[in-house]
């Protein structure tokens, strides 16, 4: 991976997560990061320490672009500080600013730089079928930008790497025949038809259930699965079938002969949750499909619709949880290529770079603007027309693109992220109440979540990366954002445009605390909107 053509190690990409986290989080907030020249500056303000990292140029919005060599002031000389220095300091800043010790941190940073380093082994080959959109999903090496572990996963490399996005793998999923009268789920009936028939035939008086193969190793002693298998109410086929590709989540693969996502379940914690589809999220997407769905009907971008999904009903929630797969529309009869947008906000990768449209700084202003012009209208309608909260972070969209590159069409995905203003939905009142809390924020949750996705983890650094190739441009790409976001005449969009911070989400905060992701906190963050400060002479 290159950045300014400089190779990136697992200890410079942990370095780099870290201390993006360390600066958004708690330095500046409390007005401790400065500019010194090609450098930034940060001292933690409890621990009296003072860092120091290259500062490849100006920041576009509210981030940074820095770099290798990070460094510690001691006496009168800077000397390296290498991730794990990195790390416990920032542990001794966090329990002096909160007064709560976390004995987990450390070993969550550790696992998040093993497991990297196990992805830059593993990772060779050629991009998966030649294709594209298949290749920006599994190119996200180094993960989230602001989480201080973005590619810690549970269990050990062996586990999981056969099934890593990262390492542009792809296998056969584990199917299981159930009996139809255990065989749970809710939605259209006919979703599964074309998975199905890419998968194995099963005995009459069964129906075939899609299963992660890692999942079905983790589940396989349960006794109530045990008991299934011997009483003949489950078969296992084994892995047959299809491929399927998994993409950036881990969990979801993309099965291309059915053109069909399977989300499936993984009892494993991948960064912050453990990746399980818990039975109110089962029901929840199955409730939301059909709303949201009528909302994009009349929005220009499309929603990826999960129609079904399908389990087992055994006397074992575990199971129920555990072997629930969500089906989600693929992706074929989009207009143009689809691209995942956190691949072209990806400063170590060449994506971005290498669309045609962005060769000059005309062409890239201009695929700026028809980037922003694709994807904020629809998300700030529907939140502020229809009440729903869409959350379009970096790998939650994806962007259609011509043979040029030009963005021509947004794709959102991911019902489990969205969610409803509560008070706005009338017919939630016969959802059962965890569902219908699991499906719902308040309105002031809902528009700093709309906000913080769409403006801080996505716009920002789309805007960052266009940045990187042409750096004069970073003014002028926010002026051109305005006028898409004008186009709602609403006082929370009227604040956005006057200037008002933003909320960036506190991932390490949150790991810091062990919050659940629902529960996390936001800081404060410059807003690219604002006017440049005055000069007073």
């Amino acid at each position: 991976m290159l950045l300014t053509g400089r190779p990136l190690g697992a200890g410079d990409a942990s370095a780099t997560a870290l201390l993006n986290c360390l600066v958004r989080e708690v330095c500046a907030p409390e007005h401790q990061v400065w500019q010194d020249g090609a450098h930034l500056l940060a001292r933690l303000p409890r621990v009296g320490v003072m860092l120091r990292a290259a500062l490849l140029r100006p920041p576009a919005g509210p981030t940074f672009r820095i770099a290798p060599p990070y460094e510690e002031r001691r006496e009168d000389a800077w000397i390296p500080a290498s991730w794990d220095r990195l790390a416990d300091l920032i542990a001794g800043e966090l329990e002096l600013a909160t007064g709560r010790a976390n004995p987990e941190f450390l070993g969550q940073v550790t696992d998040g730089h093993a497991a990297l380093e196990a992805i830059l082994a593993a990772r060779g080959g050629e991009p998966a079928n030649g294709d594209r959109y298949l290749e920006s999903e599994q190119s996200l090496v180094t993960g989230h930008r602001f989480h201080p572990s973005p590619k810690a996963r549970q269990g050990a490399p062996a586990d999981w790497l056969p099934y890593a996005p990262e390492t542009r793998s792809r296998f056969q999923p584990r199917w299981l025949a159930v009996r139809e009268e255990v065989l749970a789920g809710e939605g259209d009936p006919a979703a599964f038809a074309r998975l199905e028939a890419s998968g194995p035939a099963v005995p009459a008086g069964f129906r075939p259930l899609p299963v992660h193969p890692w999942q079905l190793r983790l589940l396989a002693e349960r006794p109530a699965l045990r008991r299934a298998f011997s009483r003949d109410l489950v078969r296992d086929l084994g892995t047959a079938g299809a491929e399927a590709f998994p993409t950036s989540s881990v969990r979801t693969a993309y099965v291309p002969a059915a053109d069909t996502f399977c989300k499936f379940s993984l009892d494993v914690r991948i960064t912050n949750c453990v990746r399980k589809n818990a039975w109110y999220e089962l029901t929840g997407a199955v409730v939301l499909d059909g709303l949201v769905g009528q909302v994009f009907g009349r929005l220009d971008a499309t929603f990826l619709a999960e129609p079904a999904y399908r389990s087992v009903a055994l006397a074992d929630r575990r199971l129920y949880e555990g072997l629930g797969v969500i089906l989600r529309q693929g992706v074929r009869g989009l207009p143009g290529t689809p691209l995942l947008t956190a691949a072209l906000a990806d400063p170590y990768g060449s994506l971005l770079g290498s669309l045609p449209a962005l060769a000059t700084p005309e062409g890239a202003l201009a695929w700026w603007d028809a980037y922003v012009r694709h994807v904020a209208p629809p998300v700030l309608h529907a939140y502020l027309d229809h009440g729903v909260v869409l959350e379009p972070h970096l790998q939650n969209v994806l962007m259609c693109v011509d043979d040029d590159g030009m963005p021509v069409h947004a794709v959102f995905r991911d019902l489990e992220g969205t969610k409803l203003v509560q008070g706005r939905h009338r017919h939630l009142d016969g959802v059962p109440a965890r569902v219908r809390e699991a499906m719902t924020y308040d309105a002031d949750l809902g528009w700093n979540r709309v906000v913080y996705c769409l403006l801080v983890n996505h716009l920002t650094e789309v805007a960052a990366a266009v940045a990187d190739l042409h750096p004069a441009l970073d003014s002028s790409l926010w002026q051109a954002a305005r006028r898409h976001f004008a186009v709602a005449d609403r006082p929370e969009v009227r604040a956005l445009l006057a200037g008002v911070p933003l909320p960036a989400k506190a991932n390490l905060r949150a790991r810091w605390a062990r919050t659940a992701d629902r529960a996390s906190t936001y800081v404060p963050v410059p807003n690219p909107f604002a006017p440049p400060a005055p000069q007073l002479n």
